[in-house]
């Protein structure tokens, strides 16, 4: 593993430093490089939470990643580079799914003149770090707000347009094991969404691009449209032209990314 490589793969030209401007511009920048995607889960391919997976896959394979391996390789780059860096288990829907949601997500704590979340593997989440402070923020013309929730527990609001509305938090550091073992039920269970329909999201200058299963959806400050994906061709070339993911393998799994379409929306919807 190496940091300039990781530098290079997310188009990060600067001299890196520990300081709030570094950690925003790396950030920033590997949001706009580096799509979220659970394709490897639909393919039935294995993975871990090891940051040595997260980054052949994301910078030597030039892929996407979901939470594990997005704020797996930021974190590691961002120990590095010198940050203090805390991985720290999440919890997405922990309301509605209870204890079975402790370690869904992984978010990391920076330690500079104040704490910091930085979380690059919420999907649409945040395009830069914030500080870990209770109150509302904006973030790129979208609005975001952190609650505390009790002595332990903290609650990450996402903007009005996201997918998942929140997810919740601690400060512990978070146990690998248990990371690895929730990462291991995401990928096989046919209870987890995961599993269901193939998620990619990106960030981009000026909103975000997503699919959906075959649903294709553009999101900016305040509008969201959408559109079904025609063809399993289609499907493949907007990974390529929208996302930079070289993934035809995906073609075959087209007719079973319609049943489900048809399953939830019905046949046309979208």
């Amino acid at each position: 593993m190496d940091l300039d490589a990781y530098l290079a793969r997310i188009g990060y030209a600067g001299t890196p430093r520990t300081d709030l401007e570094t950690l925003r511009a790396v950030h920033r920048a590997h949001l706009l490089a580096i799509p979220y995607e659970n394709l490897d889960v639909q393919l039935r391919r294995p993975g871990d939470v090891s940051v040595q997976h997260a980054f052949d896959k994301l910078v030597t394979q030039r892929r996407g990643g979901w939470c594990y391996e997005m704020n797996g390789l930021l974190g590691w780059a961002l120990a590095e580079i010198g940050f203090k860096v805390t991985r720290m288990a999440g919890a997405v829907g922990r309301t509605e799914r209870g204890e079975i949601s402790h370690g869904n997500h992984l978010v990391l704590r920076v330690d500079l003149d104040r704490p910091y979340i930085a979380d690059v593997g919420f999907g649409d989440g945040v395009l830069e770090p914030v500080a870990l402070a209770v109150g509302p923020m904006t973030v790129a013309d979208y609005d975001f707000r952190l609650e505390k929730l009790d002595a332990d527990w903290w609650r990450f609001h996402n903007h009005a347009l996201g997918g998942a509305p929140y997810f919740d938090f601690t400060e512990a550091a978070a146990s690998d094991t248990t990371l690895n073992t929730t990462c291991q039920w995401l990928r096989t269970s046919p209870d987890s969404i995961f599993t269901q329909f193939p998620i990619v999201q990106r960030h981009t200058p000026d909103g975000l691009v997503i699919i959906l299963g075959r649903t294709l959806r553009r999101v900016r400050p305040g509008e969201r449209t959408q559109a079904l994906i025609e063809s399993a061709d289609a499907f493949v070339d907007i990974l390529a032209r929208e996302f930079g993911l070289d993934v035809p393998e995906m073609a075959a799994l087209w007719p079973a990314i319609c049943a489900k379409h048809e399953d939830l929306f019905g046949e046309k919807a979208n």
